[in-house]
């Protein structure tokens, strides 16, 4: 024993030793030779590589790391992958505000091209921003986040997580492409794919629709909108709503059968009220 213990050195030494024994690494043979119940498969959500990592990547993904050791301490082959999800707006604005450009479909690609700042940006102003080409925009965006997941990684290697590294993988990558078309040729064969017109969201500034997931919900005066109906006798109904933009998508109002004549607004607790429902 050492007269002085030390802590130094000890993640890199250990984090060695991992890399290098394969300690986490899911054994392909076995899971050929065994039967399927002794694979315990971990879907990680890929933490999307935009930016840097807070306590809450920490905390959830350590939750997920547990699941696994105690799955490998009852003899499972724990298949165990990380990944990255450098698609979508997260992404985009990185670049943006990185970079200091913003894509434009209608430009050409220049293979000369050079990014005005280098994450040095002051101004955050929209009319500052650089207009580049879609393929301009792209290549940055493997830059960028290329750089941002070697920090990511180096972070969770700190941390001890148990990924088996050799199988990571970008979101963005070719095989994930390949991988996920592939899926959807498949759903498609099975008749699992479909058409539908259906109400979305979208982004007026990035001109593109958005998940739910990426909204969010902020608290603000509303009023109540008293709007006409006509009927074809000429006479009147009337409906008060929050939502007066969701009209257009009514079929039309509809009073409950049981119900006589309603004097007063019905509120519901979705937070309109109606004369009568709407039908959408």
């Amino acid at each position: 024993m050492p007269e002085r213990p030390s802590l130094e050195g000890l993640e890199e030494k250990w984090a060695e030793v991992w890399r290098a024994e394969g300690t986490y690494a899911f054994d392909r043979e076995r899971a050929l030779r065994e039967p399927r119940s002794q694979v315990f498969s971990i879907d990680t959500p890929p933490p999307t590589a935009s930016g840097s990592l807070h306590m809450g990547h920490v905390f959830s993904y350590t939750h997920t790391d547990c699941m696994a050791r105690y799955q490998r301490m009852r003899g499972l082959n724990v298949f165990y992958p990380i990944g990255w999800d450098d698609n979508g707006l997260p992404t985009e604005k990185r670049v943006q505000n990185y970079y200091g450009v913003r894509g434009d479909a209608t430009l050409h690609h220049d293979p000369d091209f050079t990014p005005p700042f280098e994450g040095n940006r002051t101004s955050t102003k929209a009319a500052d921003e650089v207009p580049i080409s879609r393929q301009n925009f792209i290549e940055l965006c493997n830059v960028l986040t290329v750089k941002d997941e070697e920090a990511f990684e180096s972070l969770f290697r700190r941390i001890g997580h148990s990924y088996d590294w050799s199988i990571s993988y970008r979101t963005i990558d070719d095989h994930s492409r390949a991988t996920a078309q592939q899926a959807f040729l498949r759903n498609l064969a099975r008749g699992e794919a479909y058409q539908a017109e259906a109400p979305g969201l979208w982004d007026v500034t990035f001109q593109t629709a958005v998940a739910q997931a990426e909204l969010e919900a902020r608290d603000y005066p509303g009023h109540y909108h008293r709007v006409a109906f006509h009927r074809p006798d000429g006479t009147v109904v009337h409906i008060e709503t929050t939502r007066p933009e969701l009209i257009p998508s009514v079929r039309g109002p509809h009073r409950p059968p049981r119900r006589r004549a309603v004097p007063a607004p019905l509120r519901d607790r979705g937070g309109a009220s109606y004369a009568c429902r709407l039908v959408r």
